[in-house]
């Protein structure tokens, strides 16, 4: 294992699937300063020439590593960014962040949309401006409010600038393509389509450069593109009556009726069929070794068939990395912990594992029975007063789940690490097997009563040997080099999975 190490801009961005898309039109004066600016920062820039006929193709065509996109004839805005979505979805990638290219946007902005897409996967990135101070046109600023307004009165939402062009768009995410009007009104019908999707949007704040009024290059026609928002607003506040607000209706219903139903299907199960069974078992003859191996492999089952064979509705489940586990030998377990559907996720690994629990968690009404005679601990207490029963559990073959977190994080990210699992391993002179887990905490976060669609992944990384944690130091000293090594494991994980 190394030492994690922030990993540079370029590389994430190419490893989360995010490109630029810079749309121009006769931006001859300023075209070149932007890509190049924007080319220190993302490796991948597709600049799509709308039809210039100011010398703006022949600039960029001395530009290297850029992907060009030349329309022979100019057709507006919205046909670029849509020739560059094209473009970005056919060379794999997963987002695209626009720029324009008249010199307003800084590029030193674009890690701001970086991290927002790490913290907020999936949404919509827009970048608010800040004009304070900023001399704009009138026309320019009534077109600003004018948008907003409606953008607001067609989705429910507001949003305090979405005329920006500066902004992150989930290409897998984006419904309405074909439909896109050609020219710049395109990127408010961009935003509605999205919201009415479910997609969700985000702001954060941008700087902006707006040059001397003298020396502005605009394409905005006051009479004929207010013509067209006021015909194109008319239109979307038609759809968002018969389509928009039934599509939020249906997306509400099914979250209701999924998070109704997989409530339902767990209580009823637990209730009536698990612990009625399992304690009908438990009083039938005497407990022996081989009556707790049955058990231990009744839930190994039911958490297969729950998570996997059944699957809890809008959810995918994966594993990888089995080879790097042996759980025949048993070892210290440790995991980042999201939500409460991690346990079920880690309990279909092996019929071999035993997991240290809180106290409520132990005395649950719906599971406490299964839990205790499962042989899951409590750690109320502390962990020297449980140390004999996992001497114990550790003798008979039993591996031991610790989650060094303590709690569940609110945001997915990977909290501090203590250090009772590590002294656990030391006191029992038992290897390290690290797990890290993705998307239980999207699906079901930690304030949330409601599941949401999603991936659920468990990533089974290289066991590591006492003789190895020996060499890192004391028990505090692996704590800190674990957490490391989460954060670093974890982001390559989402890199993966948020593509």
């Amino acid at each position: 294992m190394n030492k994690a190490n922030p990993m540079p801009l370029k590389q994430l961005m190419h490893d989360r699937g995010i490109c630029l898309v810079i749309p121009t039109y006769n931006n001859v004066g300023t075209v070149a300063g932007v890509v190049r600016a924007a080319l220190d920062r993302c490796a991948d820039v597709i600049v799509v020439n709308d039809g210039s006929t100011d010398g703006t193709a022949e600039a960029l065509r001395e530009i290297d590593g850029i992907t060009l996109v030349d329309c022979p004839h100019n057709r507006g805005k919205g046909n670029a960014l849509k020739l560059g979505f094209k473009m970005a979805l056919s060379m794999g990638f997963s987002y695209a962040i626009t720029m324009d290219a008249d010199g307003q946007h800084y590029a030193s902005d674009i890690p701001r949309f970086v991290k927002a897409n790490i913290d907020y996967p999936g949404s919509l990135i827009v970048g608010s401006r800040n004009l304070e101070g900023v001399v704009r046109s009138k026309g320019s600023s009534f077109a600003n409010k004018f948008s907003n307004f409606w953008f607001f009165f067609q989705t429910g939402r507001w949003m305090s600038d979405t005329q920006t062009g500066f902004r992150l768009y989930p290409l897998k995410k984006l419904r309405g393509l074909s439909l896109l009007t050609s020219r710049y009104e395109a990127e408010l019908e961009l935003l509605v389509f999205a919201s009415w999707h479910g997609v969700e949007l985000r702001s954060i704040p941008i700087d902006v450069y707006y040059p001397p009024m003298e020396e502005r290059v605009s394409h905005f026609r006051p009479g004929i593109d207010f013509a067209r928002i006021s015909l194109l607003n008319t239109v979307l506040c038609f759809l968002a009556v018969v389509y928009g607000l039934p599509c939020r209706l249906y997306r509400f219903t099914v979250r209701v009726l999924r998070t109704t139903y997989s409530l339902l299907f767990f209580v009823f199960f637990m209730v009536f069929i698990i612990t009625p069974a399992v304690w009908l078992y438990l009083h039938t003859g005497r407990m022996t070794e081989k009556k707790r191996t049955r058990l231990h492999s009744l839930i190994y089952h039911l958490a297969r068939f729950i998570t996997i064979h059944h699957g809890i509705p809008g959810t995918r489940f994966s594993c990888s990395g089995m080879d790097n586990a042996d759980f025949n030998r048993p070892s210290v377990i440790i995991c980042n912990h999201q939500s409460h559907l991690d346990l079920i996720c880690k309990l279909v690994l092996s019929p071999k594992i035993i997991f240290l629990t809180k106290d409520w968690v132990w005395n649950n009404p719906f599971y406490g029975l299964v839990i205790r005679n499962a042989e899951f601990l409590p750690v109320t207490g502390g962990i020297d007063s449980i140390m004999p029963q996992l001497r114990s559990l550790r003798d008979r073959g039993y591996s031991i789940a610790v989650y060094p977190e303590g709690t569940r994080s609110e945001d997915c990210s990977i909290g501090r690490f203590h250090k009772g699992a590590f002294y656990i391993a030391r006191q029992l002179d038992m290897d390290i097997q690290p797990i890290v887990i993705y998307g239980m905490g999207k699906v079901l976060p930690k304030k949330s009563h409601s599941l949401k669609k999603g991936v659920m992944h468990v990533e089974i990384m290289p066991r590591v040997s006492r003789e190895e944690l020996d060499t890192i130091g004391d028990d505090l000293a692996q704590a800190k080099y674990f957490r490391r090594y989460y954060v670093q494991e974890y982001q390559k994980l989402c890199n993966k999975e948020e593509r």
